[in-house]
């Protein structure tokens, strides 16, 4: 089975708290995303592979070492975009695909319309990114365009999720690591994570 980490380092859940909270601006919204994601991604990131090099110091050259590639970064489009920007900080010269999925009002199923993803992603660690995991339905079908694209090391990364999709995750690909900073309690009958923090697209680009 996958490993799950859910963080509980004090920053983390503070600023969540704080995202969590209503009366949130969009402004502060977005900010804490993107500080929780560089935290997150401090700990994501550190078995990333590396390699051997030579540079030279203004005392003296010396052999240590660099990424050997950087990760691809794929946020699920749009509320993914939220966590791609805290990662390009850690990363910059990561590469950047996009998946695009949007959540059938009536059913609660994802439904694909958009996916660009780089050239040699299959060569690359994935960082699979959205703030919220809850039926787990969007997650599963991003991975399913991964895999077809050749795909062999992904990881999930999210703010919050429900146990309800942290279970279809890892029934369906028991072989891929979730992070996540909080595990809240269930799903609502709209399919929302509650307590949650409501919907995070547009708690992020003021749409609601």
């Amino acid at each position: 089975m996958s490993k799950l980490k859910v963080f509980s380092h004090p920053l983390i859940t503070h600023k969540l708290a704080m995202m969590r909270d209503k009366n949130t601006s969009c402004k502060d919204f977005r900010e804490l995303l993107t500080e929780i994601t560089m935290l997150m991604g401090y700990e994501v990131t550190a078995d990333l592979p590396m390699e051997d090099v030579e540079i030279e110091t203004p005392m003296c050259p010396m052999k240590t070492q660099m990424l050997a590639k950087t990760p691809a970064i794929v946020p699920i489009l749009r509320a993914g975009l939220g966590m791609t920007d805290g990662f390009l900080r850690l990363i910059p010269n990561a590469r950047v695909g996009h998946i695009g999925l949007y959540r059938d009002p009536e059913t609660h199923l994802p439904v694909p319309y958009y996916c660009k993803l780089p050239d040699d992603i299959s060569e690359r660690l994935v960082l699979l990114v959205d703030p919220m995991i809850a039926t787990g339905g969007s997650i599963v079908d991003a991975v399913d365009f991964l895999k077809k694209e050749g795909c062999n090391e992904i990881r999930i990364v999210g703010l919050i999720a429900a146990p309800e999709g942290i279970k279809a995750v890892q029934e369906k690909y028991p072989d891929i690591d979730i992070f996540v900073g909080a595990l809240d309690e269930k799903l609502n009958e709209h399919a929302y994570i509650v307590p949650g923090l409501g919907d995070a697209g547009d708690r992020i680009f003021g749409t609601k």
